[in-house]
């Protein structure tokens, strides 16, 4: 009975939380084409740039993709205290807008250098990643939370999935690495205005001279709840497992099946796997938290994560490499959102956007050591080693989960 009347409260408070989600829906899904549209392409392009030798190469792929989730890193605690005293909407249209104009930018440079200024630009500006979490989870009804959720990680999924094989597809038949970051440019632009037309948000601004904690006491307010730590932890390491590999793929591909003509596609072939799997198994995984809890649905992603990325150190075809990337999708995509689900649902909707401001420097620094330790990595150790380290994260998140997660009734029987 009292499910039914949080239910029956939420859906009087956000009235419009169906608009609202179809509408942050379809922008997650533009948006995560356009990141994933240059996820093939951006390696190959760095000859272009003046990186020929191969151990550069590696190196220089971790960096590019290291930097712009550093900045991010920094920046987002000062997002998220803005989002919350103006609104979440103007944060999410601050970064589309900023990730699109850095991406058009990034089509033009010259040089290494003037790409890896062009990449910083875009991750001060950025975080369109938690951004758009921050808004989901206060406009929508508690009880619609996983729900909603879960949409939002399928059409990242549906991005990922549609965009190496679009990116990679029109860098072969054009012949060119740069239209493809033009394409992503205006793509990115396009989610902007759909954002800032069809995006409804509930919003009550703080009293005026109400005090807001800065970063250093969010921070302290998060490391006194145990919970908190496990599940920031996760989402770091998740991020850093996932990022870590992302970069040297197209390397390792091209180390499988050697030069061919259309090698740019068969990257993002093998990219798109992981989202095509992820599209079937995110809905199911995030539906069964409701039935199960979040909890055990947390630990069999990480689980199910770890254990399909340790075979790909072993891979003797390109076959079978997509397939365990397929086998991985099954799984990694259910993380993030089954994560953000449980620390919304601990967390009061005024302190969501500190919390979450926390939560996405914890992600971004994910996404930035990630990449970068496996260009090192791959550089010096080699490419398989960089999923074994991938596997060993994974592992350690469901450790934490397992310690420090509490268990918690699930929604429905």
């Amino acid at each position: 009975m009292t499910g039914t009347v949080e239910a029956s409260d939420g859906e009087q408070r956000f009235p419009e939380w169906r608009r609202t989600l179809a509408a942050m829906v379809v922008v997650q899904a533009i948006m995560s084409l356009s990141f994933s549209f240059l996820t093939p392409v951006l390696p190959l392009f760095l000859p272009e740039l003046g990186v020929v030798a191969e151990a550069q190469i590696y190196l220089w792929s971790g960096a590019l993709a290291a930097i712009t989730s550093f900045m991010a890193a920094i920046f987002s605690p000062l997002w998220g205290r803005i989002a919350d005293r103006r609104g979440r909407k103007q944060m999410v249209i601050r970064s589309t807008l900023a990730i699109g104009l850095c991406t058009l930018l990034m089509g033009f440079t010259q040089d290494i250098w003037q790409m890896l200024g062009a990449r910083t630009l875009m991750g001060i500006f950025a975080g369109f990643s938690s951004g758009s979490v921050i808004l989901i989870s206060t406009q929508m009804p508690v009880s619609k939370l996983n729900l909603a959720l879960g949409l939002m990680s399928s059409a990242q999924l549906a991005g990922s999935l549609i965009g190496p094989v679009l990116g990679g597809g029109l860098a072969d038949l054009s012949g060119s690495y740069r239209l493809p970051f033009f394409a992503a440019g205006v793509l990115a632009l396009g989610s902007t205005l759909v954002c800032l037309v069809t995006v409804r948000e509930v919003f009550t601004a703080p009293e005026p001279g109400a005090e807001r904690p800065g970063f250093r006491e969010s921070a302290r307010r998060v490391l006194q709840r145990p919970e908190l730590v496990a599940l920031v932890a996760v989402l770091m390491l998740t991020q850093f497992a996932t990022l870590a590999v992302q970069p040297v793929i197209a390397l390792y591909v091209q180390d499988i099946v050697g030069a061919q003509a259309n090698l740019a596609t068969l990257c993002g072939v093998a990219l798109s796997a992981t989202g095509l799997a992820g599209m079937a198994a995110v809905p199911l995984l995030s539906r069964a938290s409701d039935r199960f809890g979040e909890k055990r649905i947390l630990m069999v992603a990480l689980a199910g994560a770890a254990l399909a990325t340790a075979p790909q150190a072993l891979v003797g075809s390109y076959q079978g490499f997509v397939v365990e990337r397929f086998c991985l999708g099954l799984f990694v995509g259910s993380i993030v959102p089954v994560a953000n689900a449980l620390i919304a649902k601990t967390t009061p909707a005024a302190e969501r956007g500190m919390v979450f401001g926390i939560s996405s420097s914890a992600y971004f620094l994910g996404n930035s050591l990630g990449p970068a330790t496996g260009g090192v990595v791959a550089a010096y150790a080699g490419l398989p080693w960089v999923f074994v380290v991938t596997t060993v994260l994974l592992a350690t998140g469901l450790v934490a989960v397992a310690i420090a997660v509490a268990e918690r009734p699930a929604t429905r029987a």
